[in-house]
């Protein structure tokens, strides 16, 4: 599923292009997901859960971890890449805006650390947490008219580990 925004990108005649490389049913994929917001968050999880399983993944070779809360993603995230049992790792929440700092806080913290893990393992973690300022925000990226964070960050975490097996056949 590609965005809207997206586009195609060509080389020059000759070079050498990875783009997407199909990886092997076999892999193994974990999704963490935070309780906090469980009622978003589970259509964010059905949503990966179904866009993993249309690319070919079996329901077994993905492990679904539930965790408390978006700032502890990044913390389960890291235990499942240093494993480098998982071809890619998921992570999903919901952060809504309240009344005080906490939100930005939160926010920073988890795609921080979900971004650390990735460069710290060579793991793709996908950062698919919906960050809204109100639960109708929030309601319709999780499977409203704004489409599904879930499917889409399972869709960029398989894209991005098919790419980085490209690199390695070069």
């Amino acid at each position: 599923m590609k965005p809207a925004e997206s586009g195609d990108i060509a080389g020059r005649d000759g070079c050498h292009v990875i783009e997407h490389a199909e990886l092997d049913s076999a892999v193994r994929v974990a999704i963490v997901a935070s309780r906090y917001h469980a009622n978003i968050v589970q259509k964010l999880v059905d949503g990966a859960f179904d866009e993993l399983v249309a690319a070919g993944i079996e329901v077994d070779r993905i492990t679904l971890c539930v965790v408390p809360g978006a700032y502890e993603l990044p913390m389960a995230a890291k235990r499942f890449a240093t494993q480098h049992r998982y071809a890619a790792v998921i992570c999903l929440g919901c952060v809504i805006r309240g009344e005080t700092p906490h939100f930005d806080y939160v926010c920073s913290e988890a795609a921080r650390g979900c971004t650390l893990v990735a460069l710290e393992t060579g793991v793709p973690v996908a950062f698919g947490v919906i960050t809204a300022e109100t639960m109708d925000q929030a309601n319709a990226r999780a499977g409203g008219a704004a489409g599904n964070k879930g499917a889409e960050s399972a869709a960029a975490a398989l894209e991005l580990a098919g790419m980085l097996r490209g690199i390695r056949t070069l």
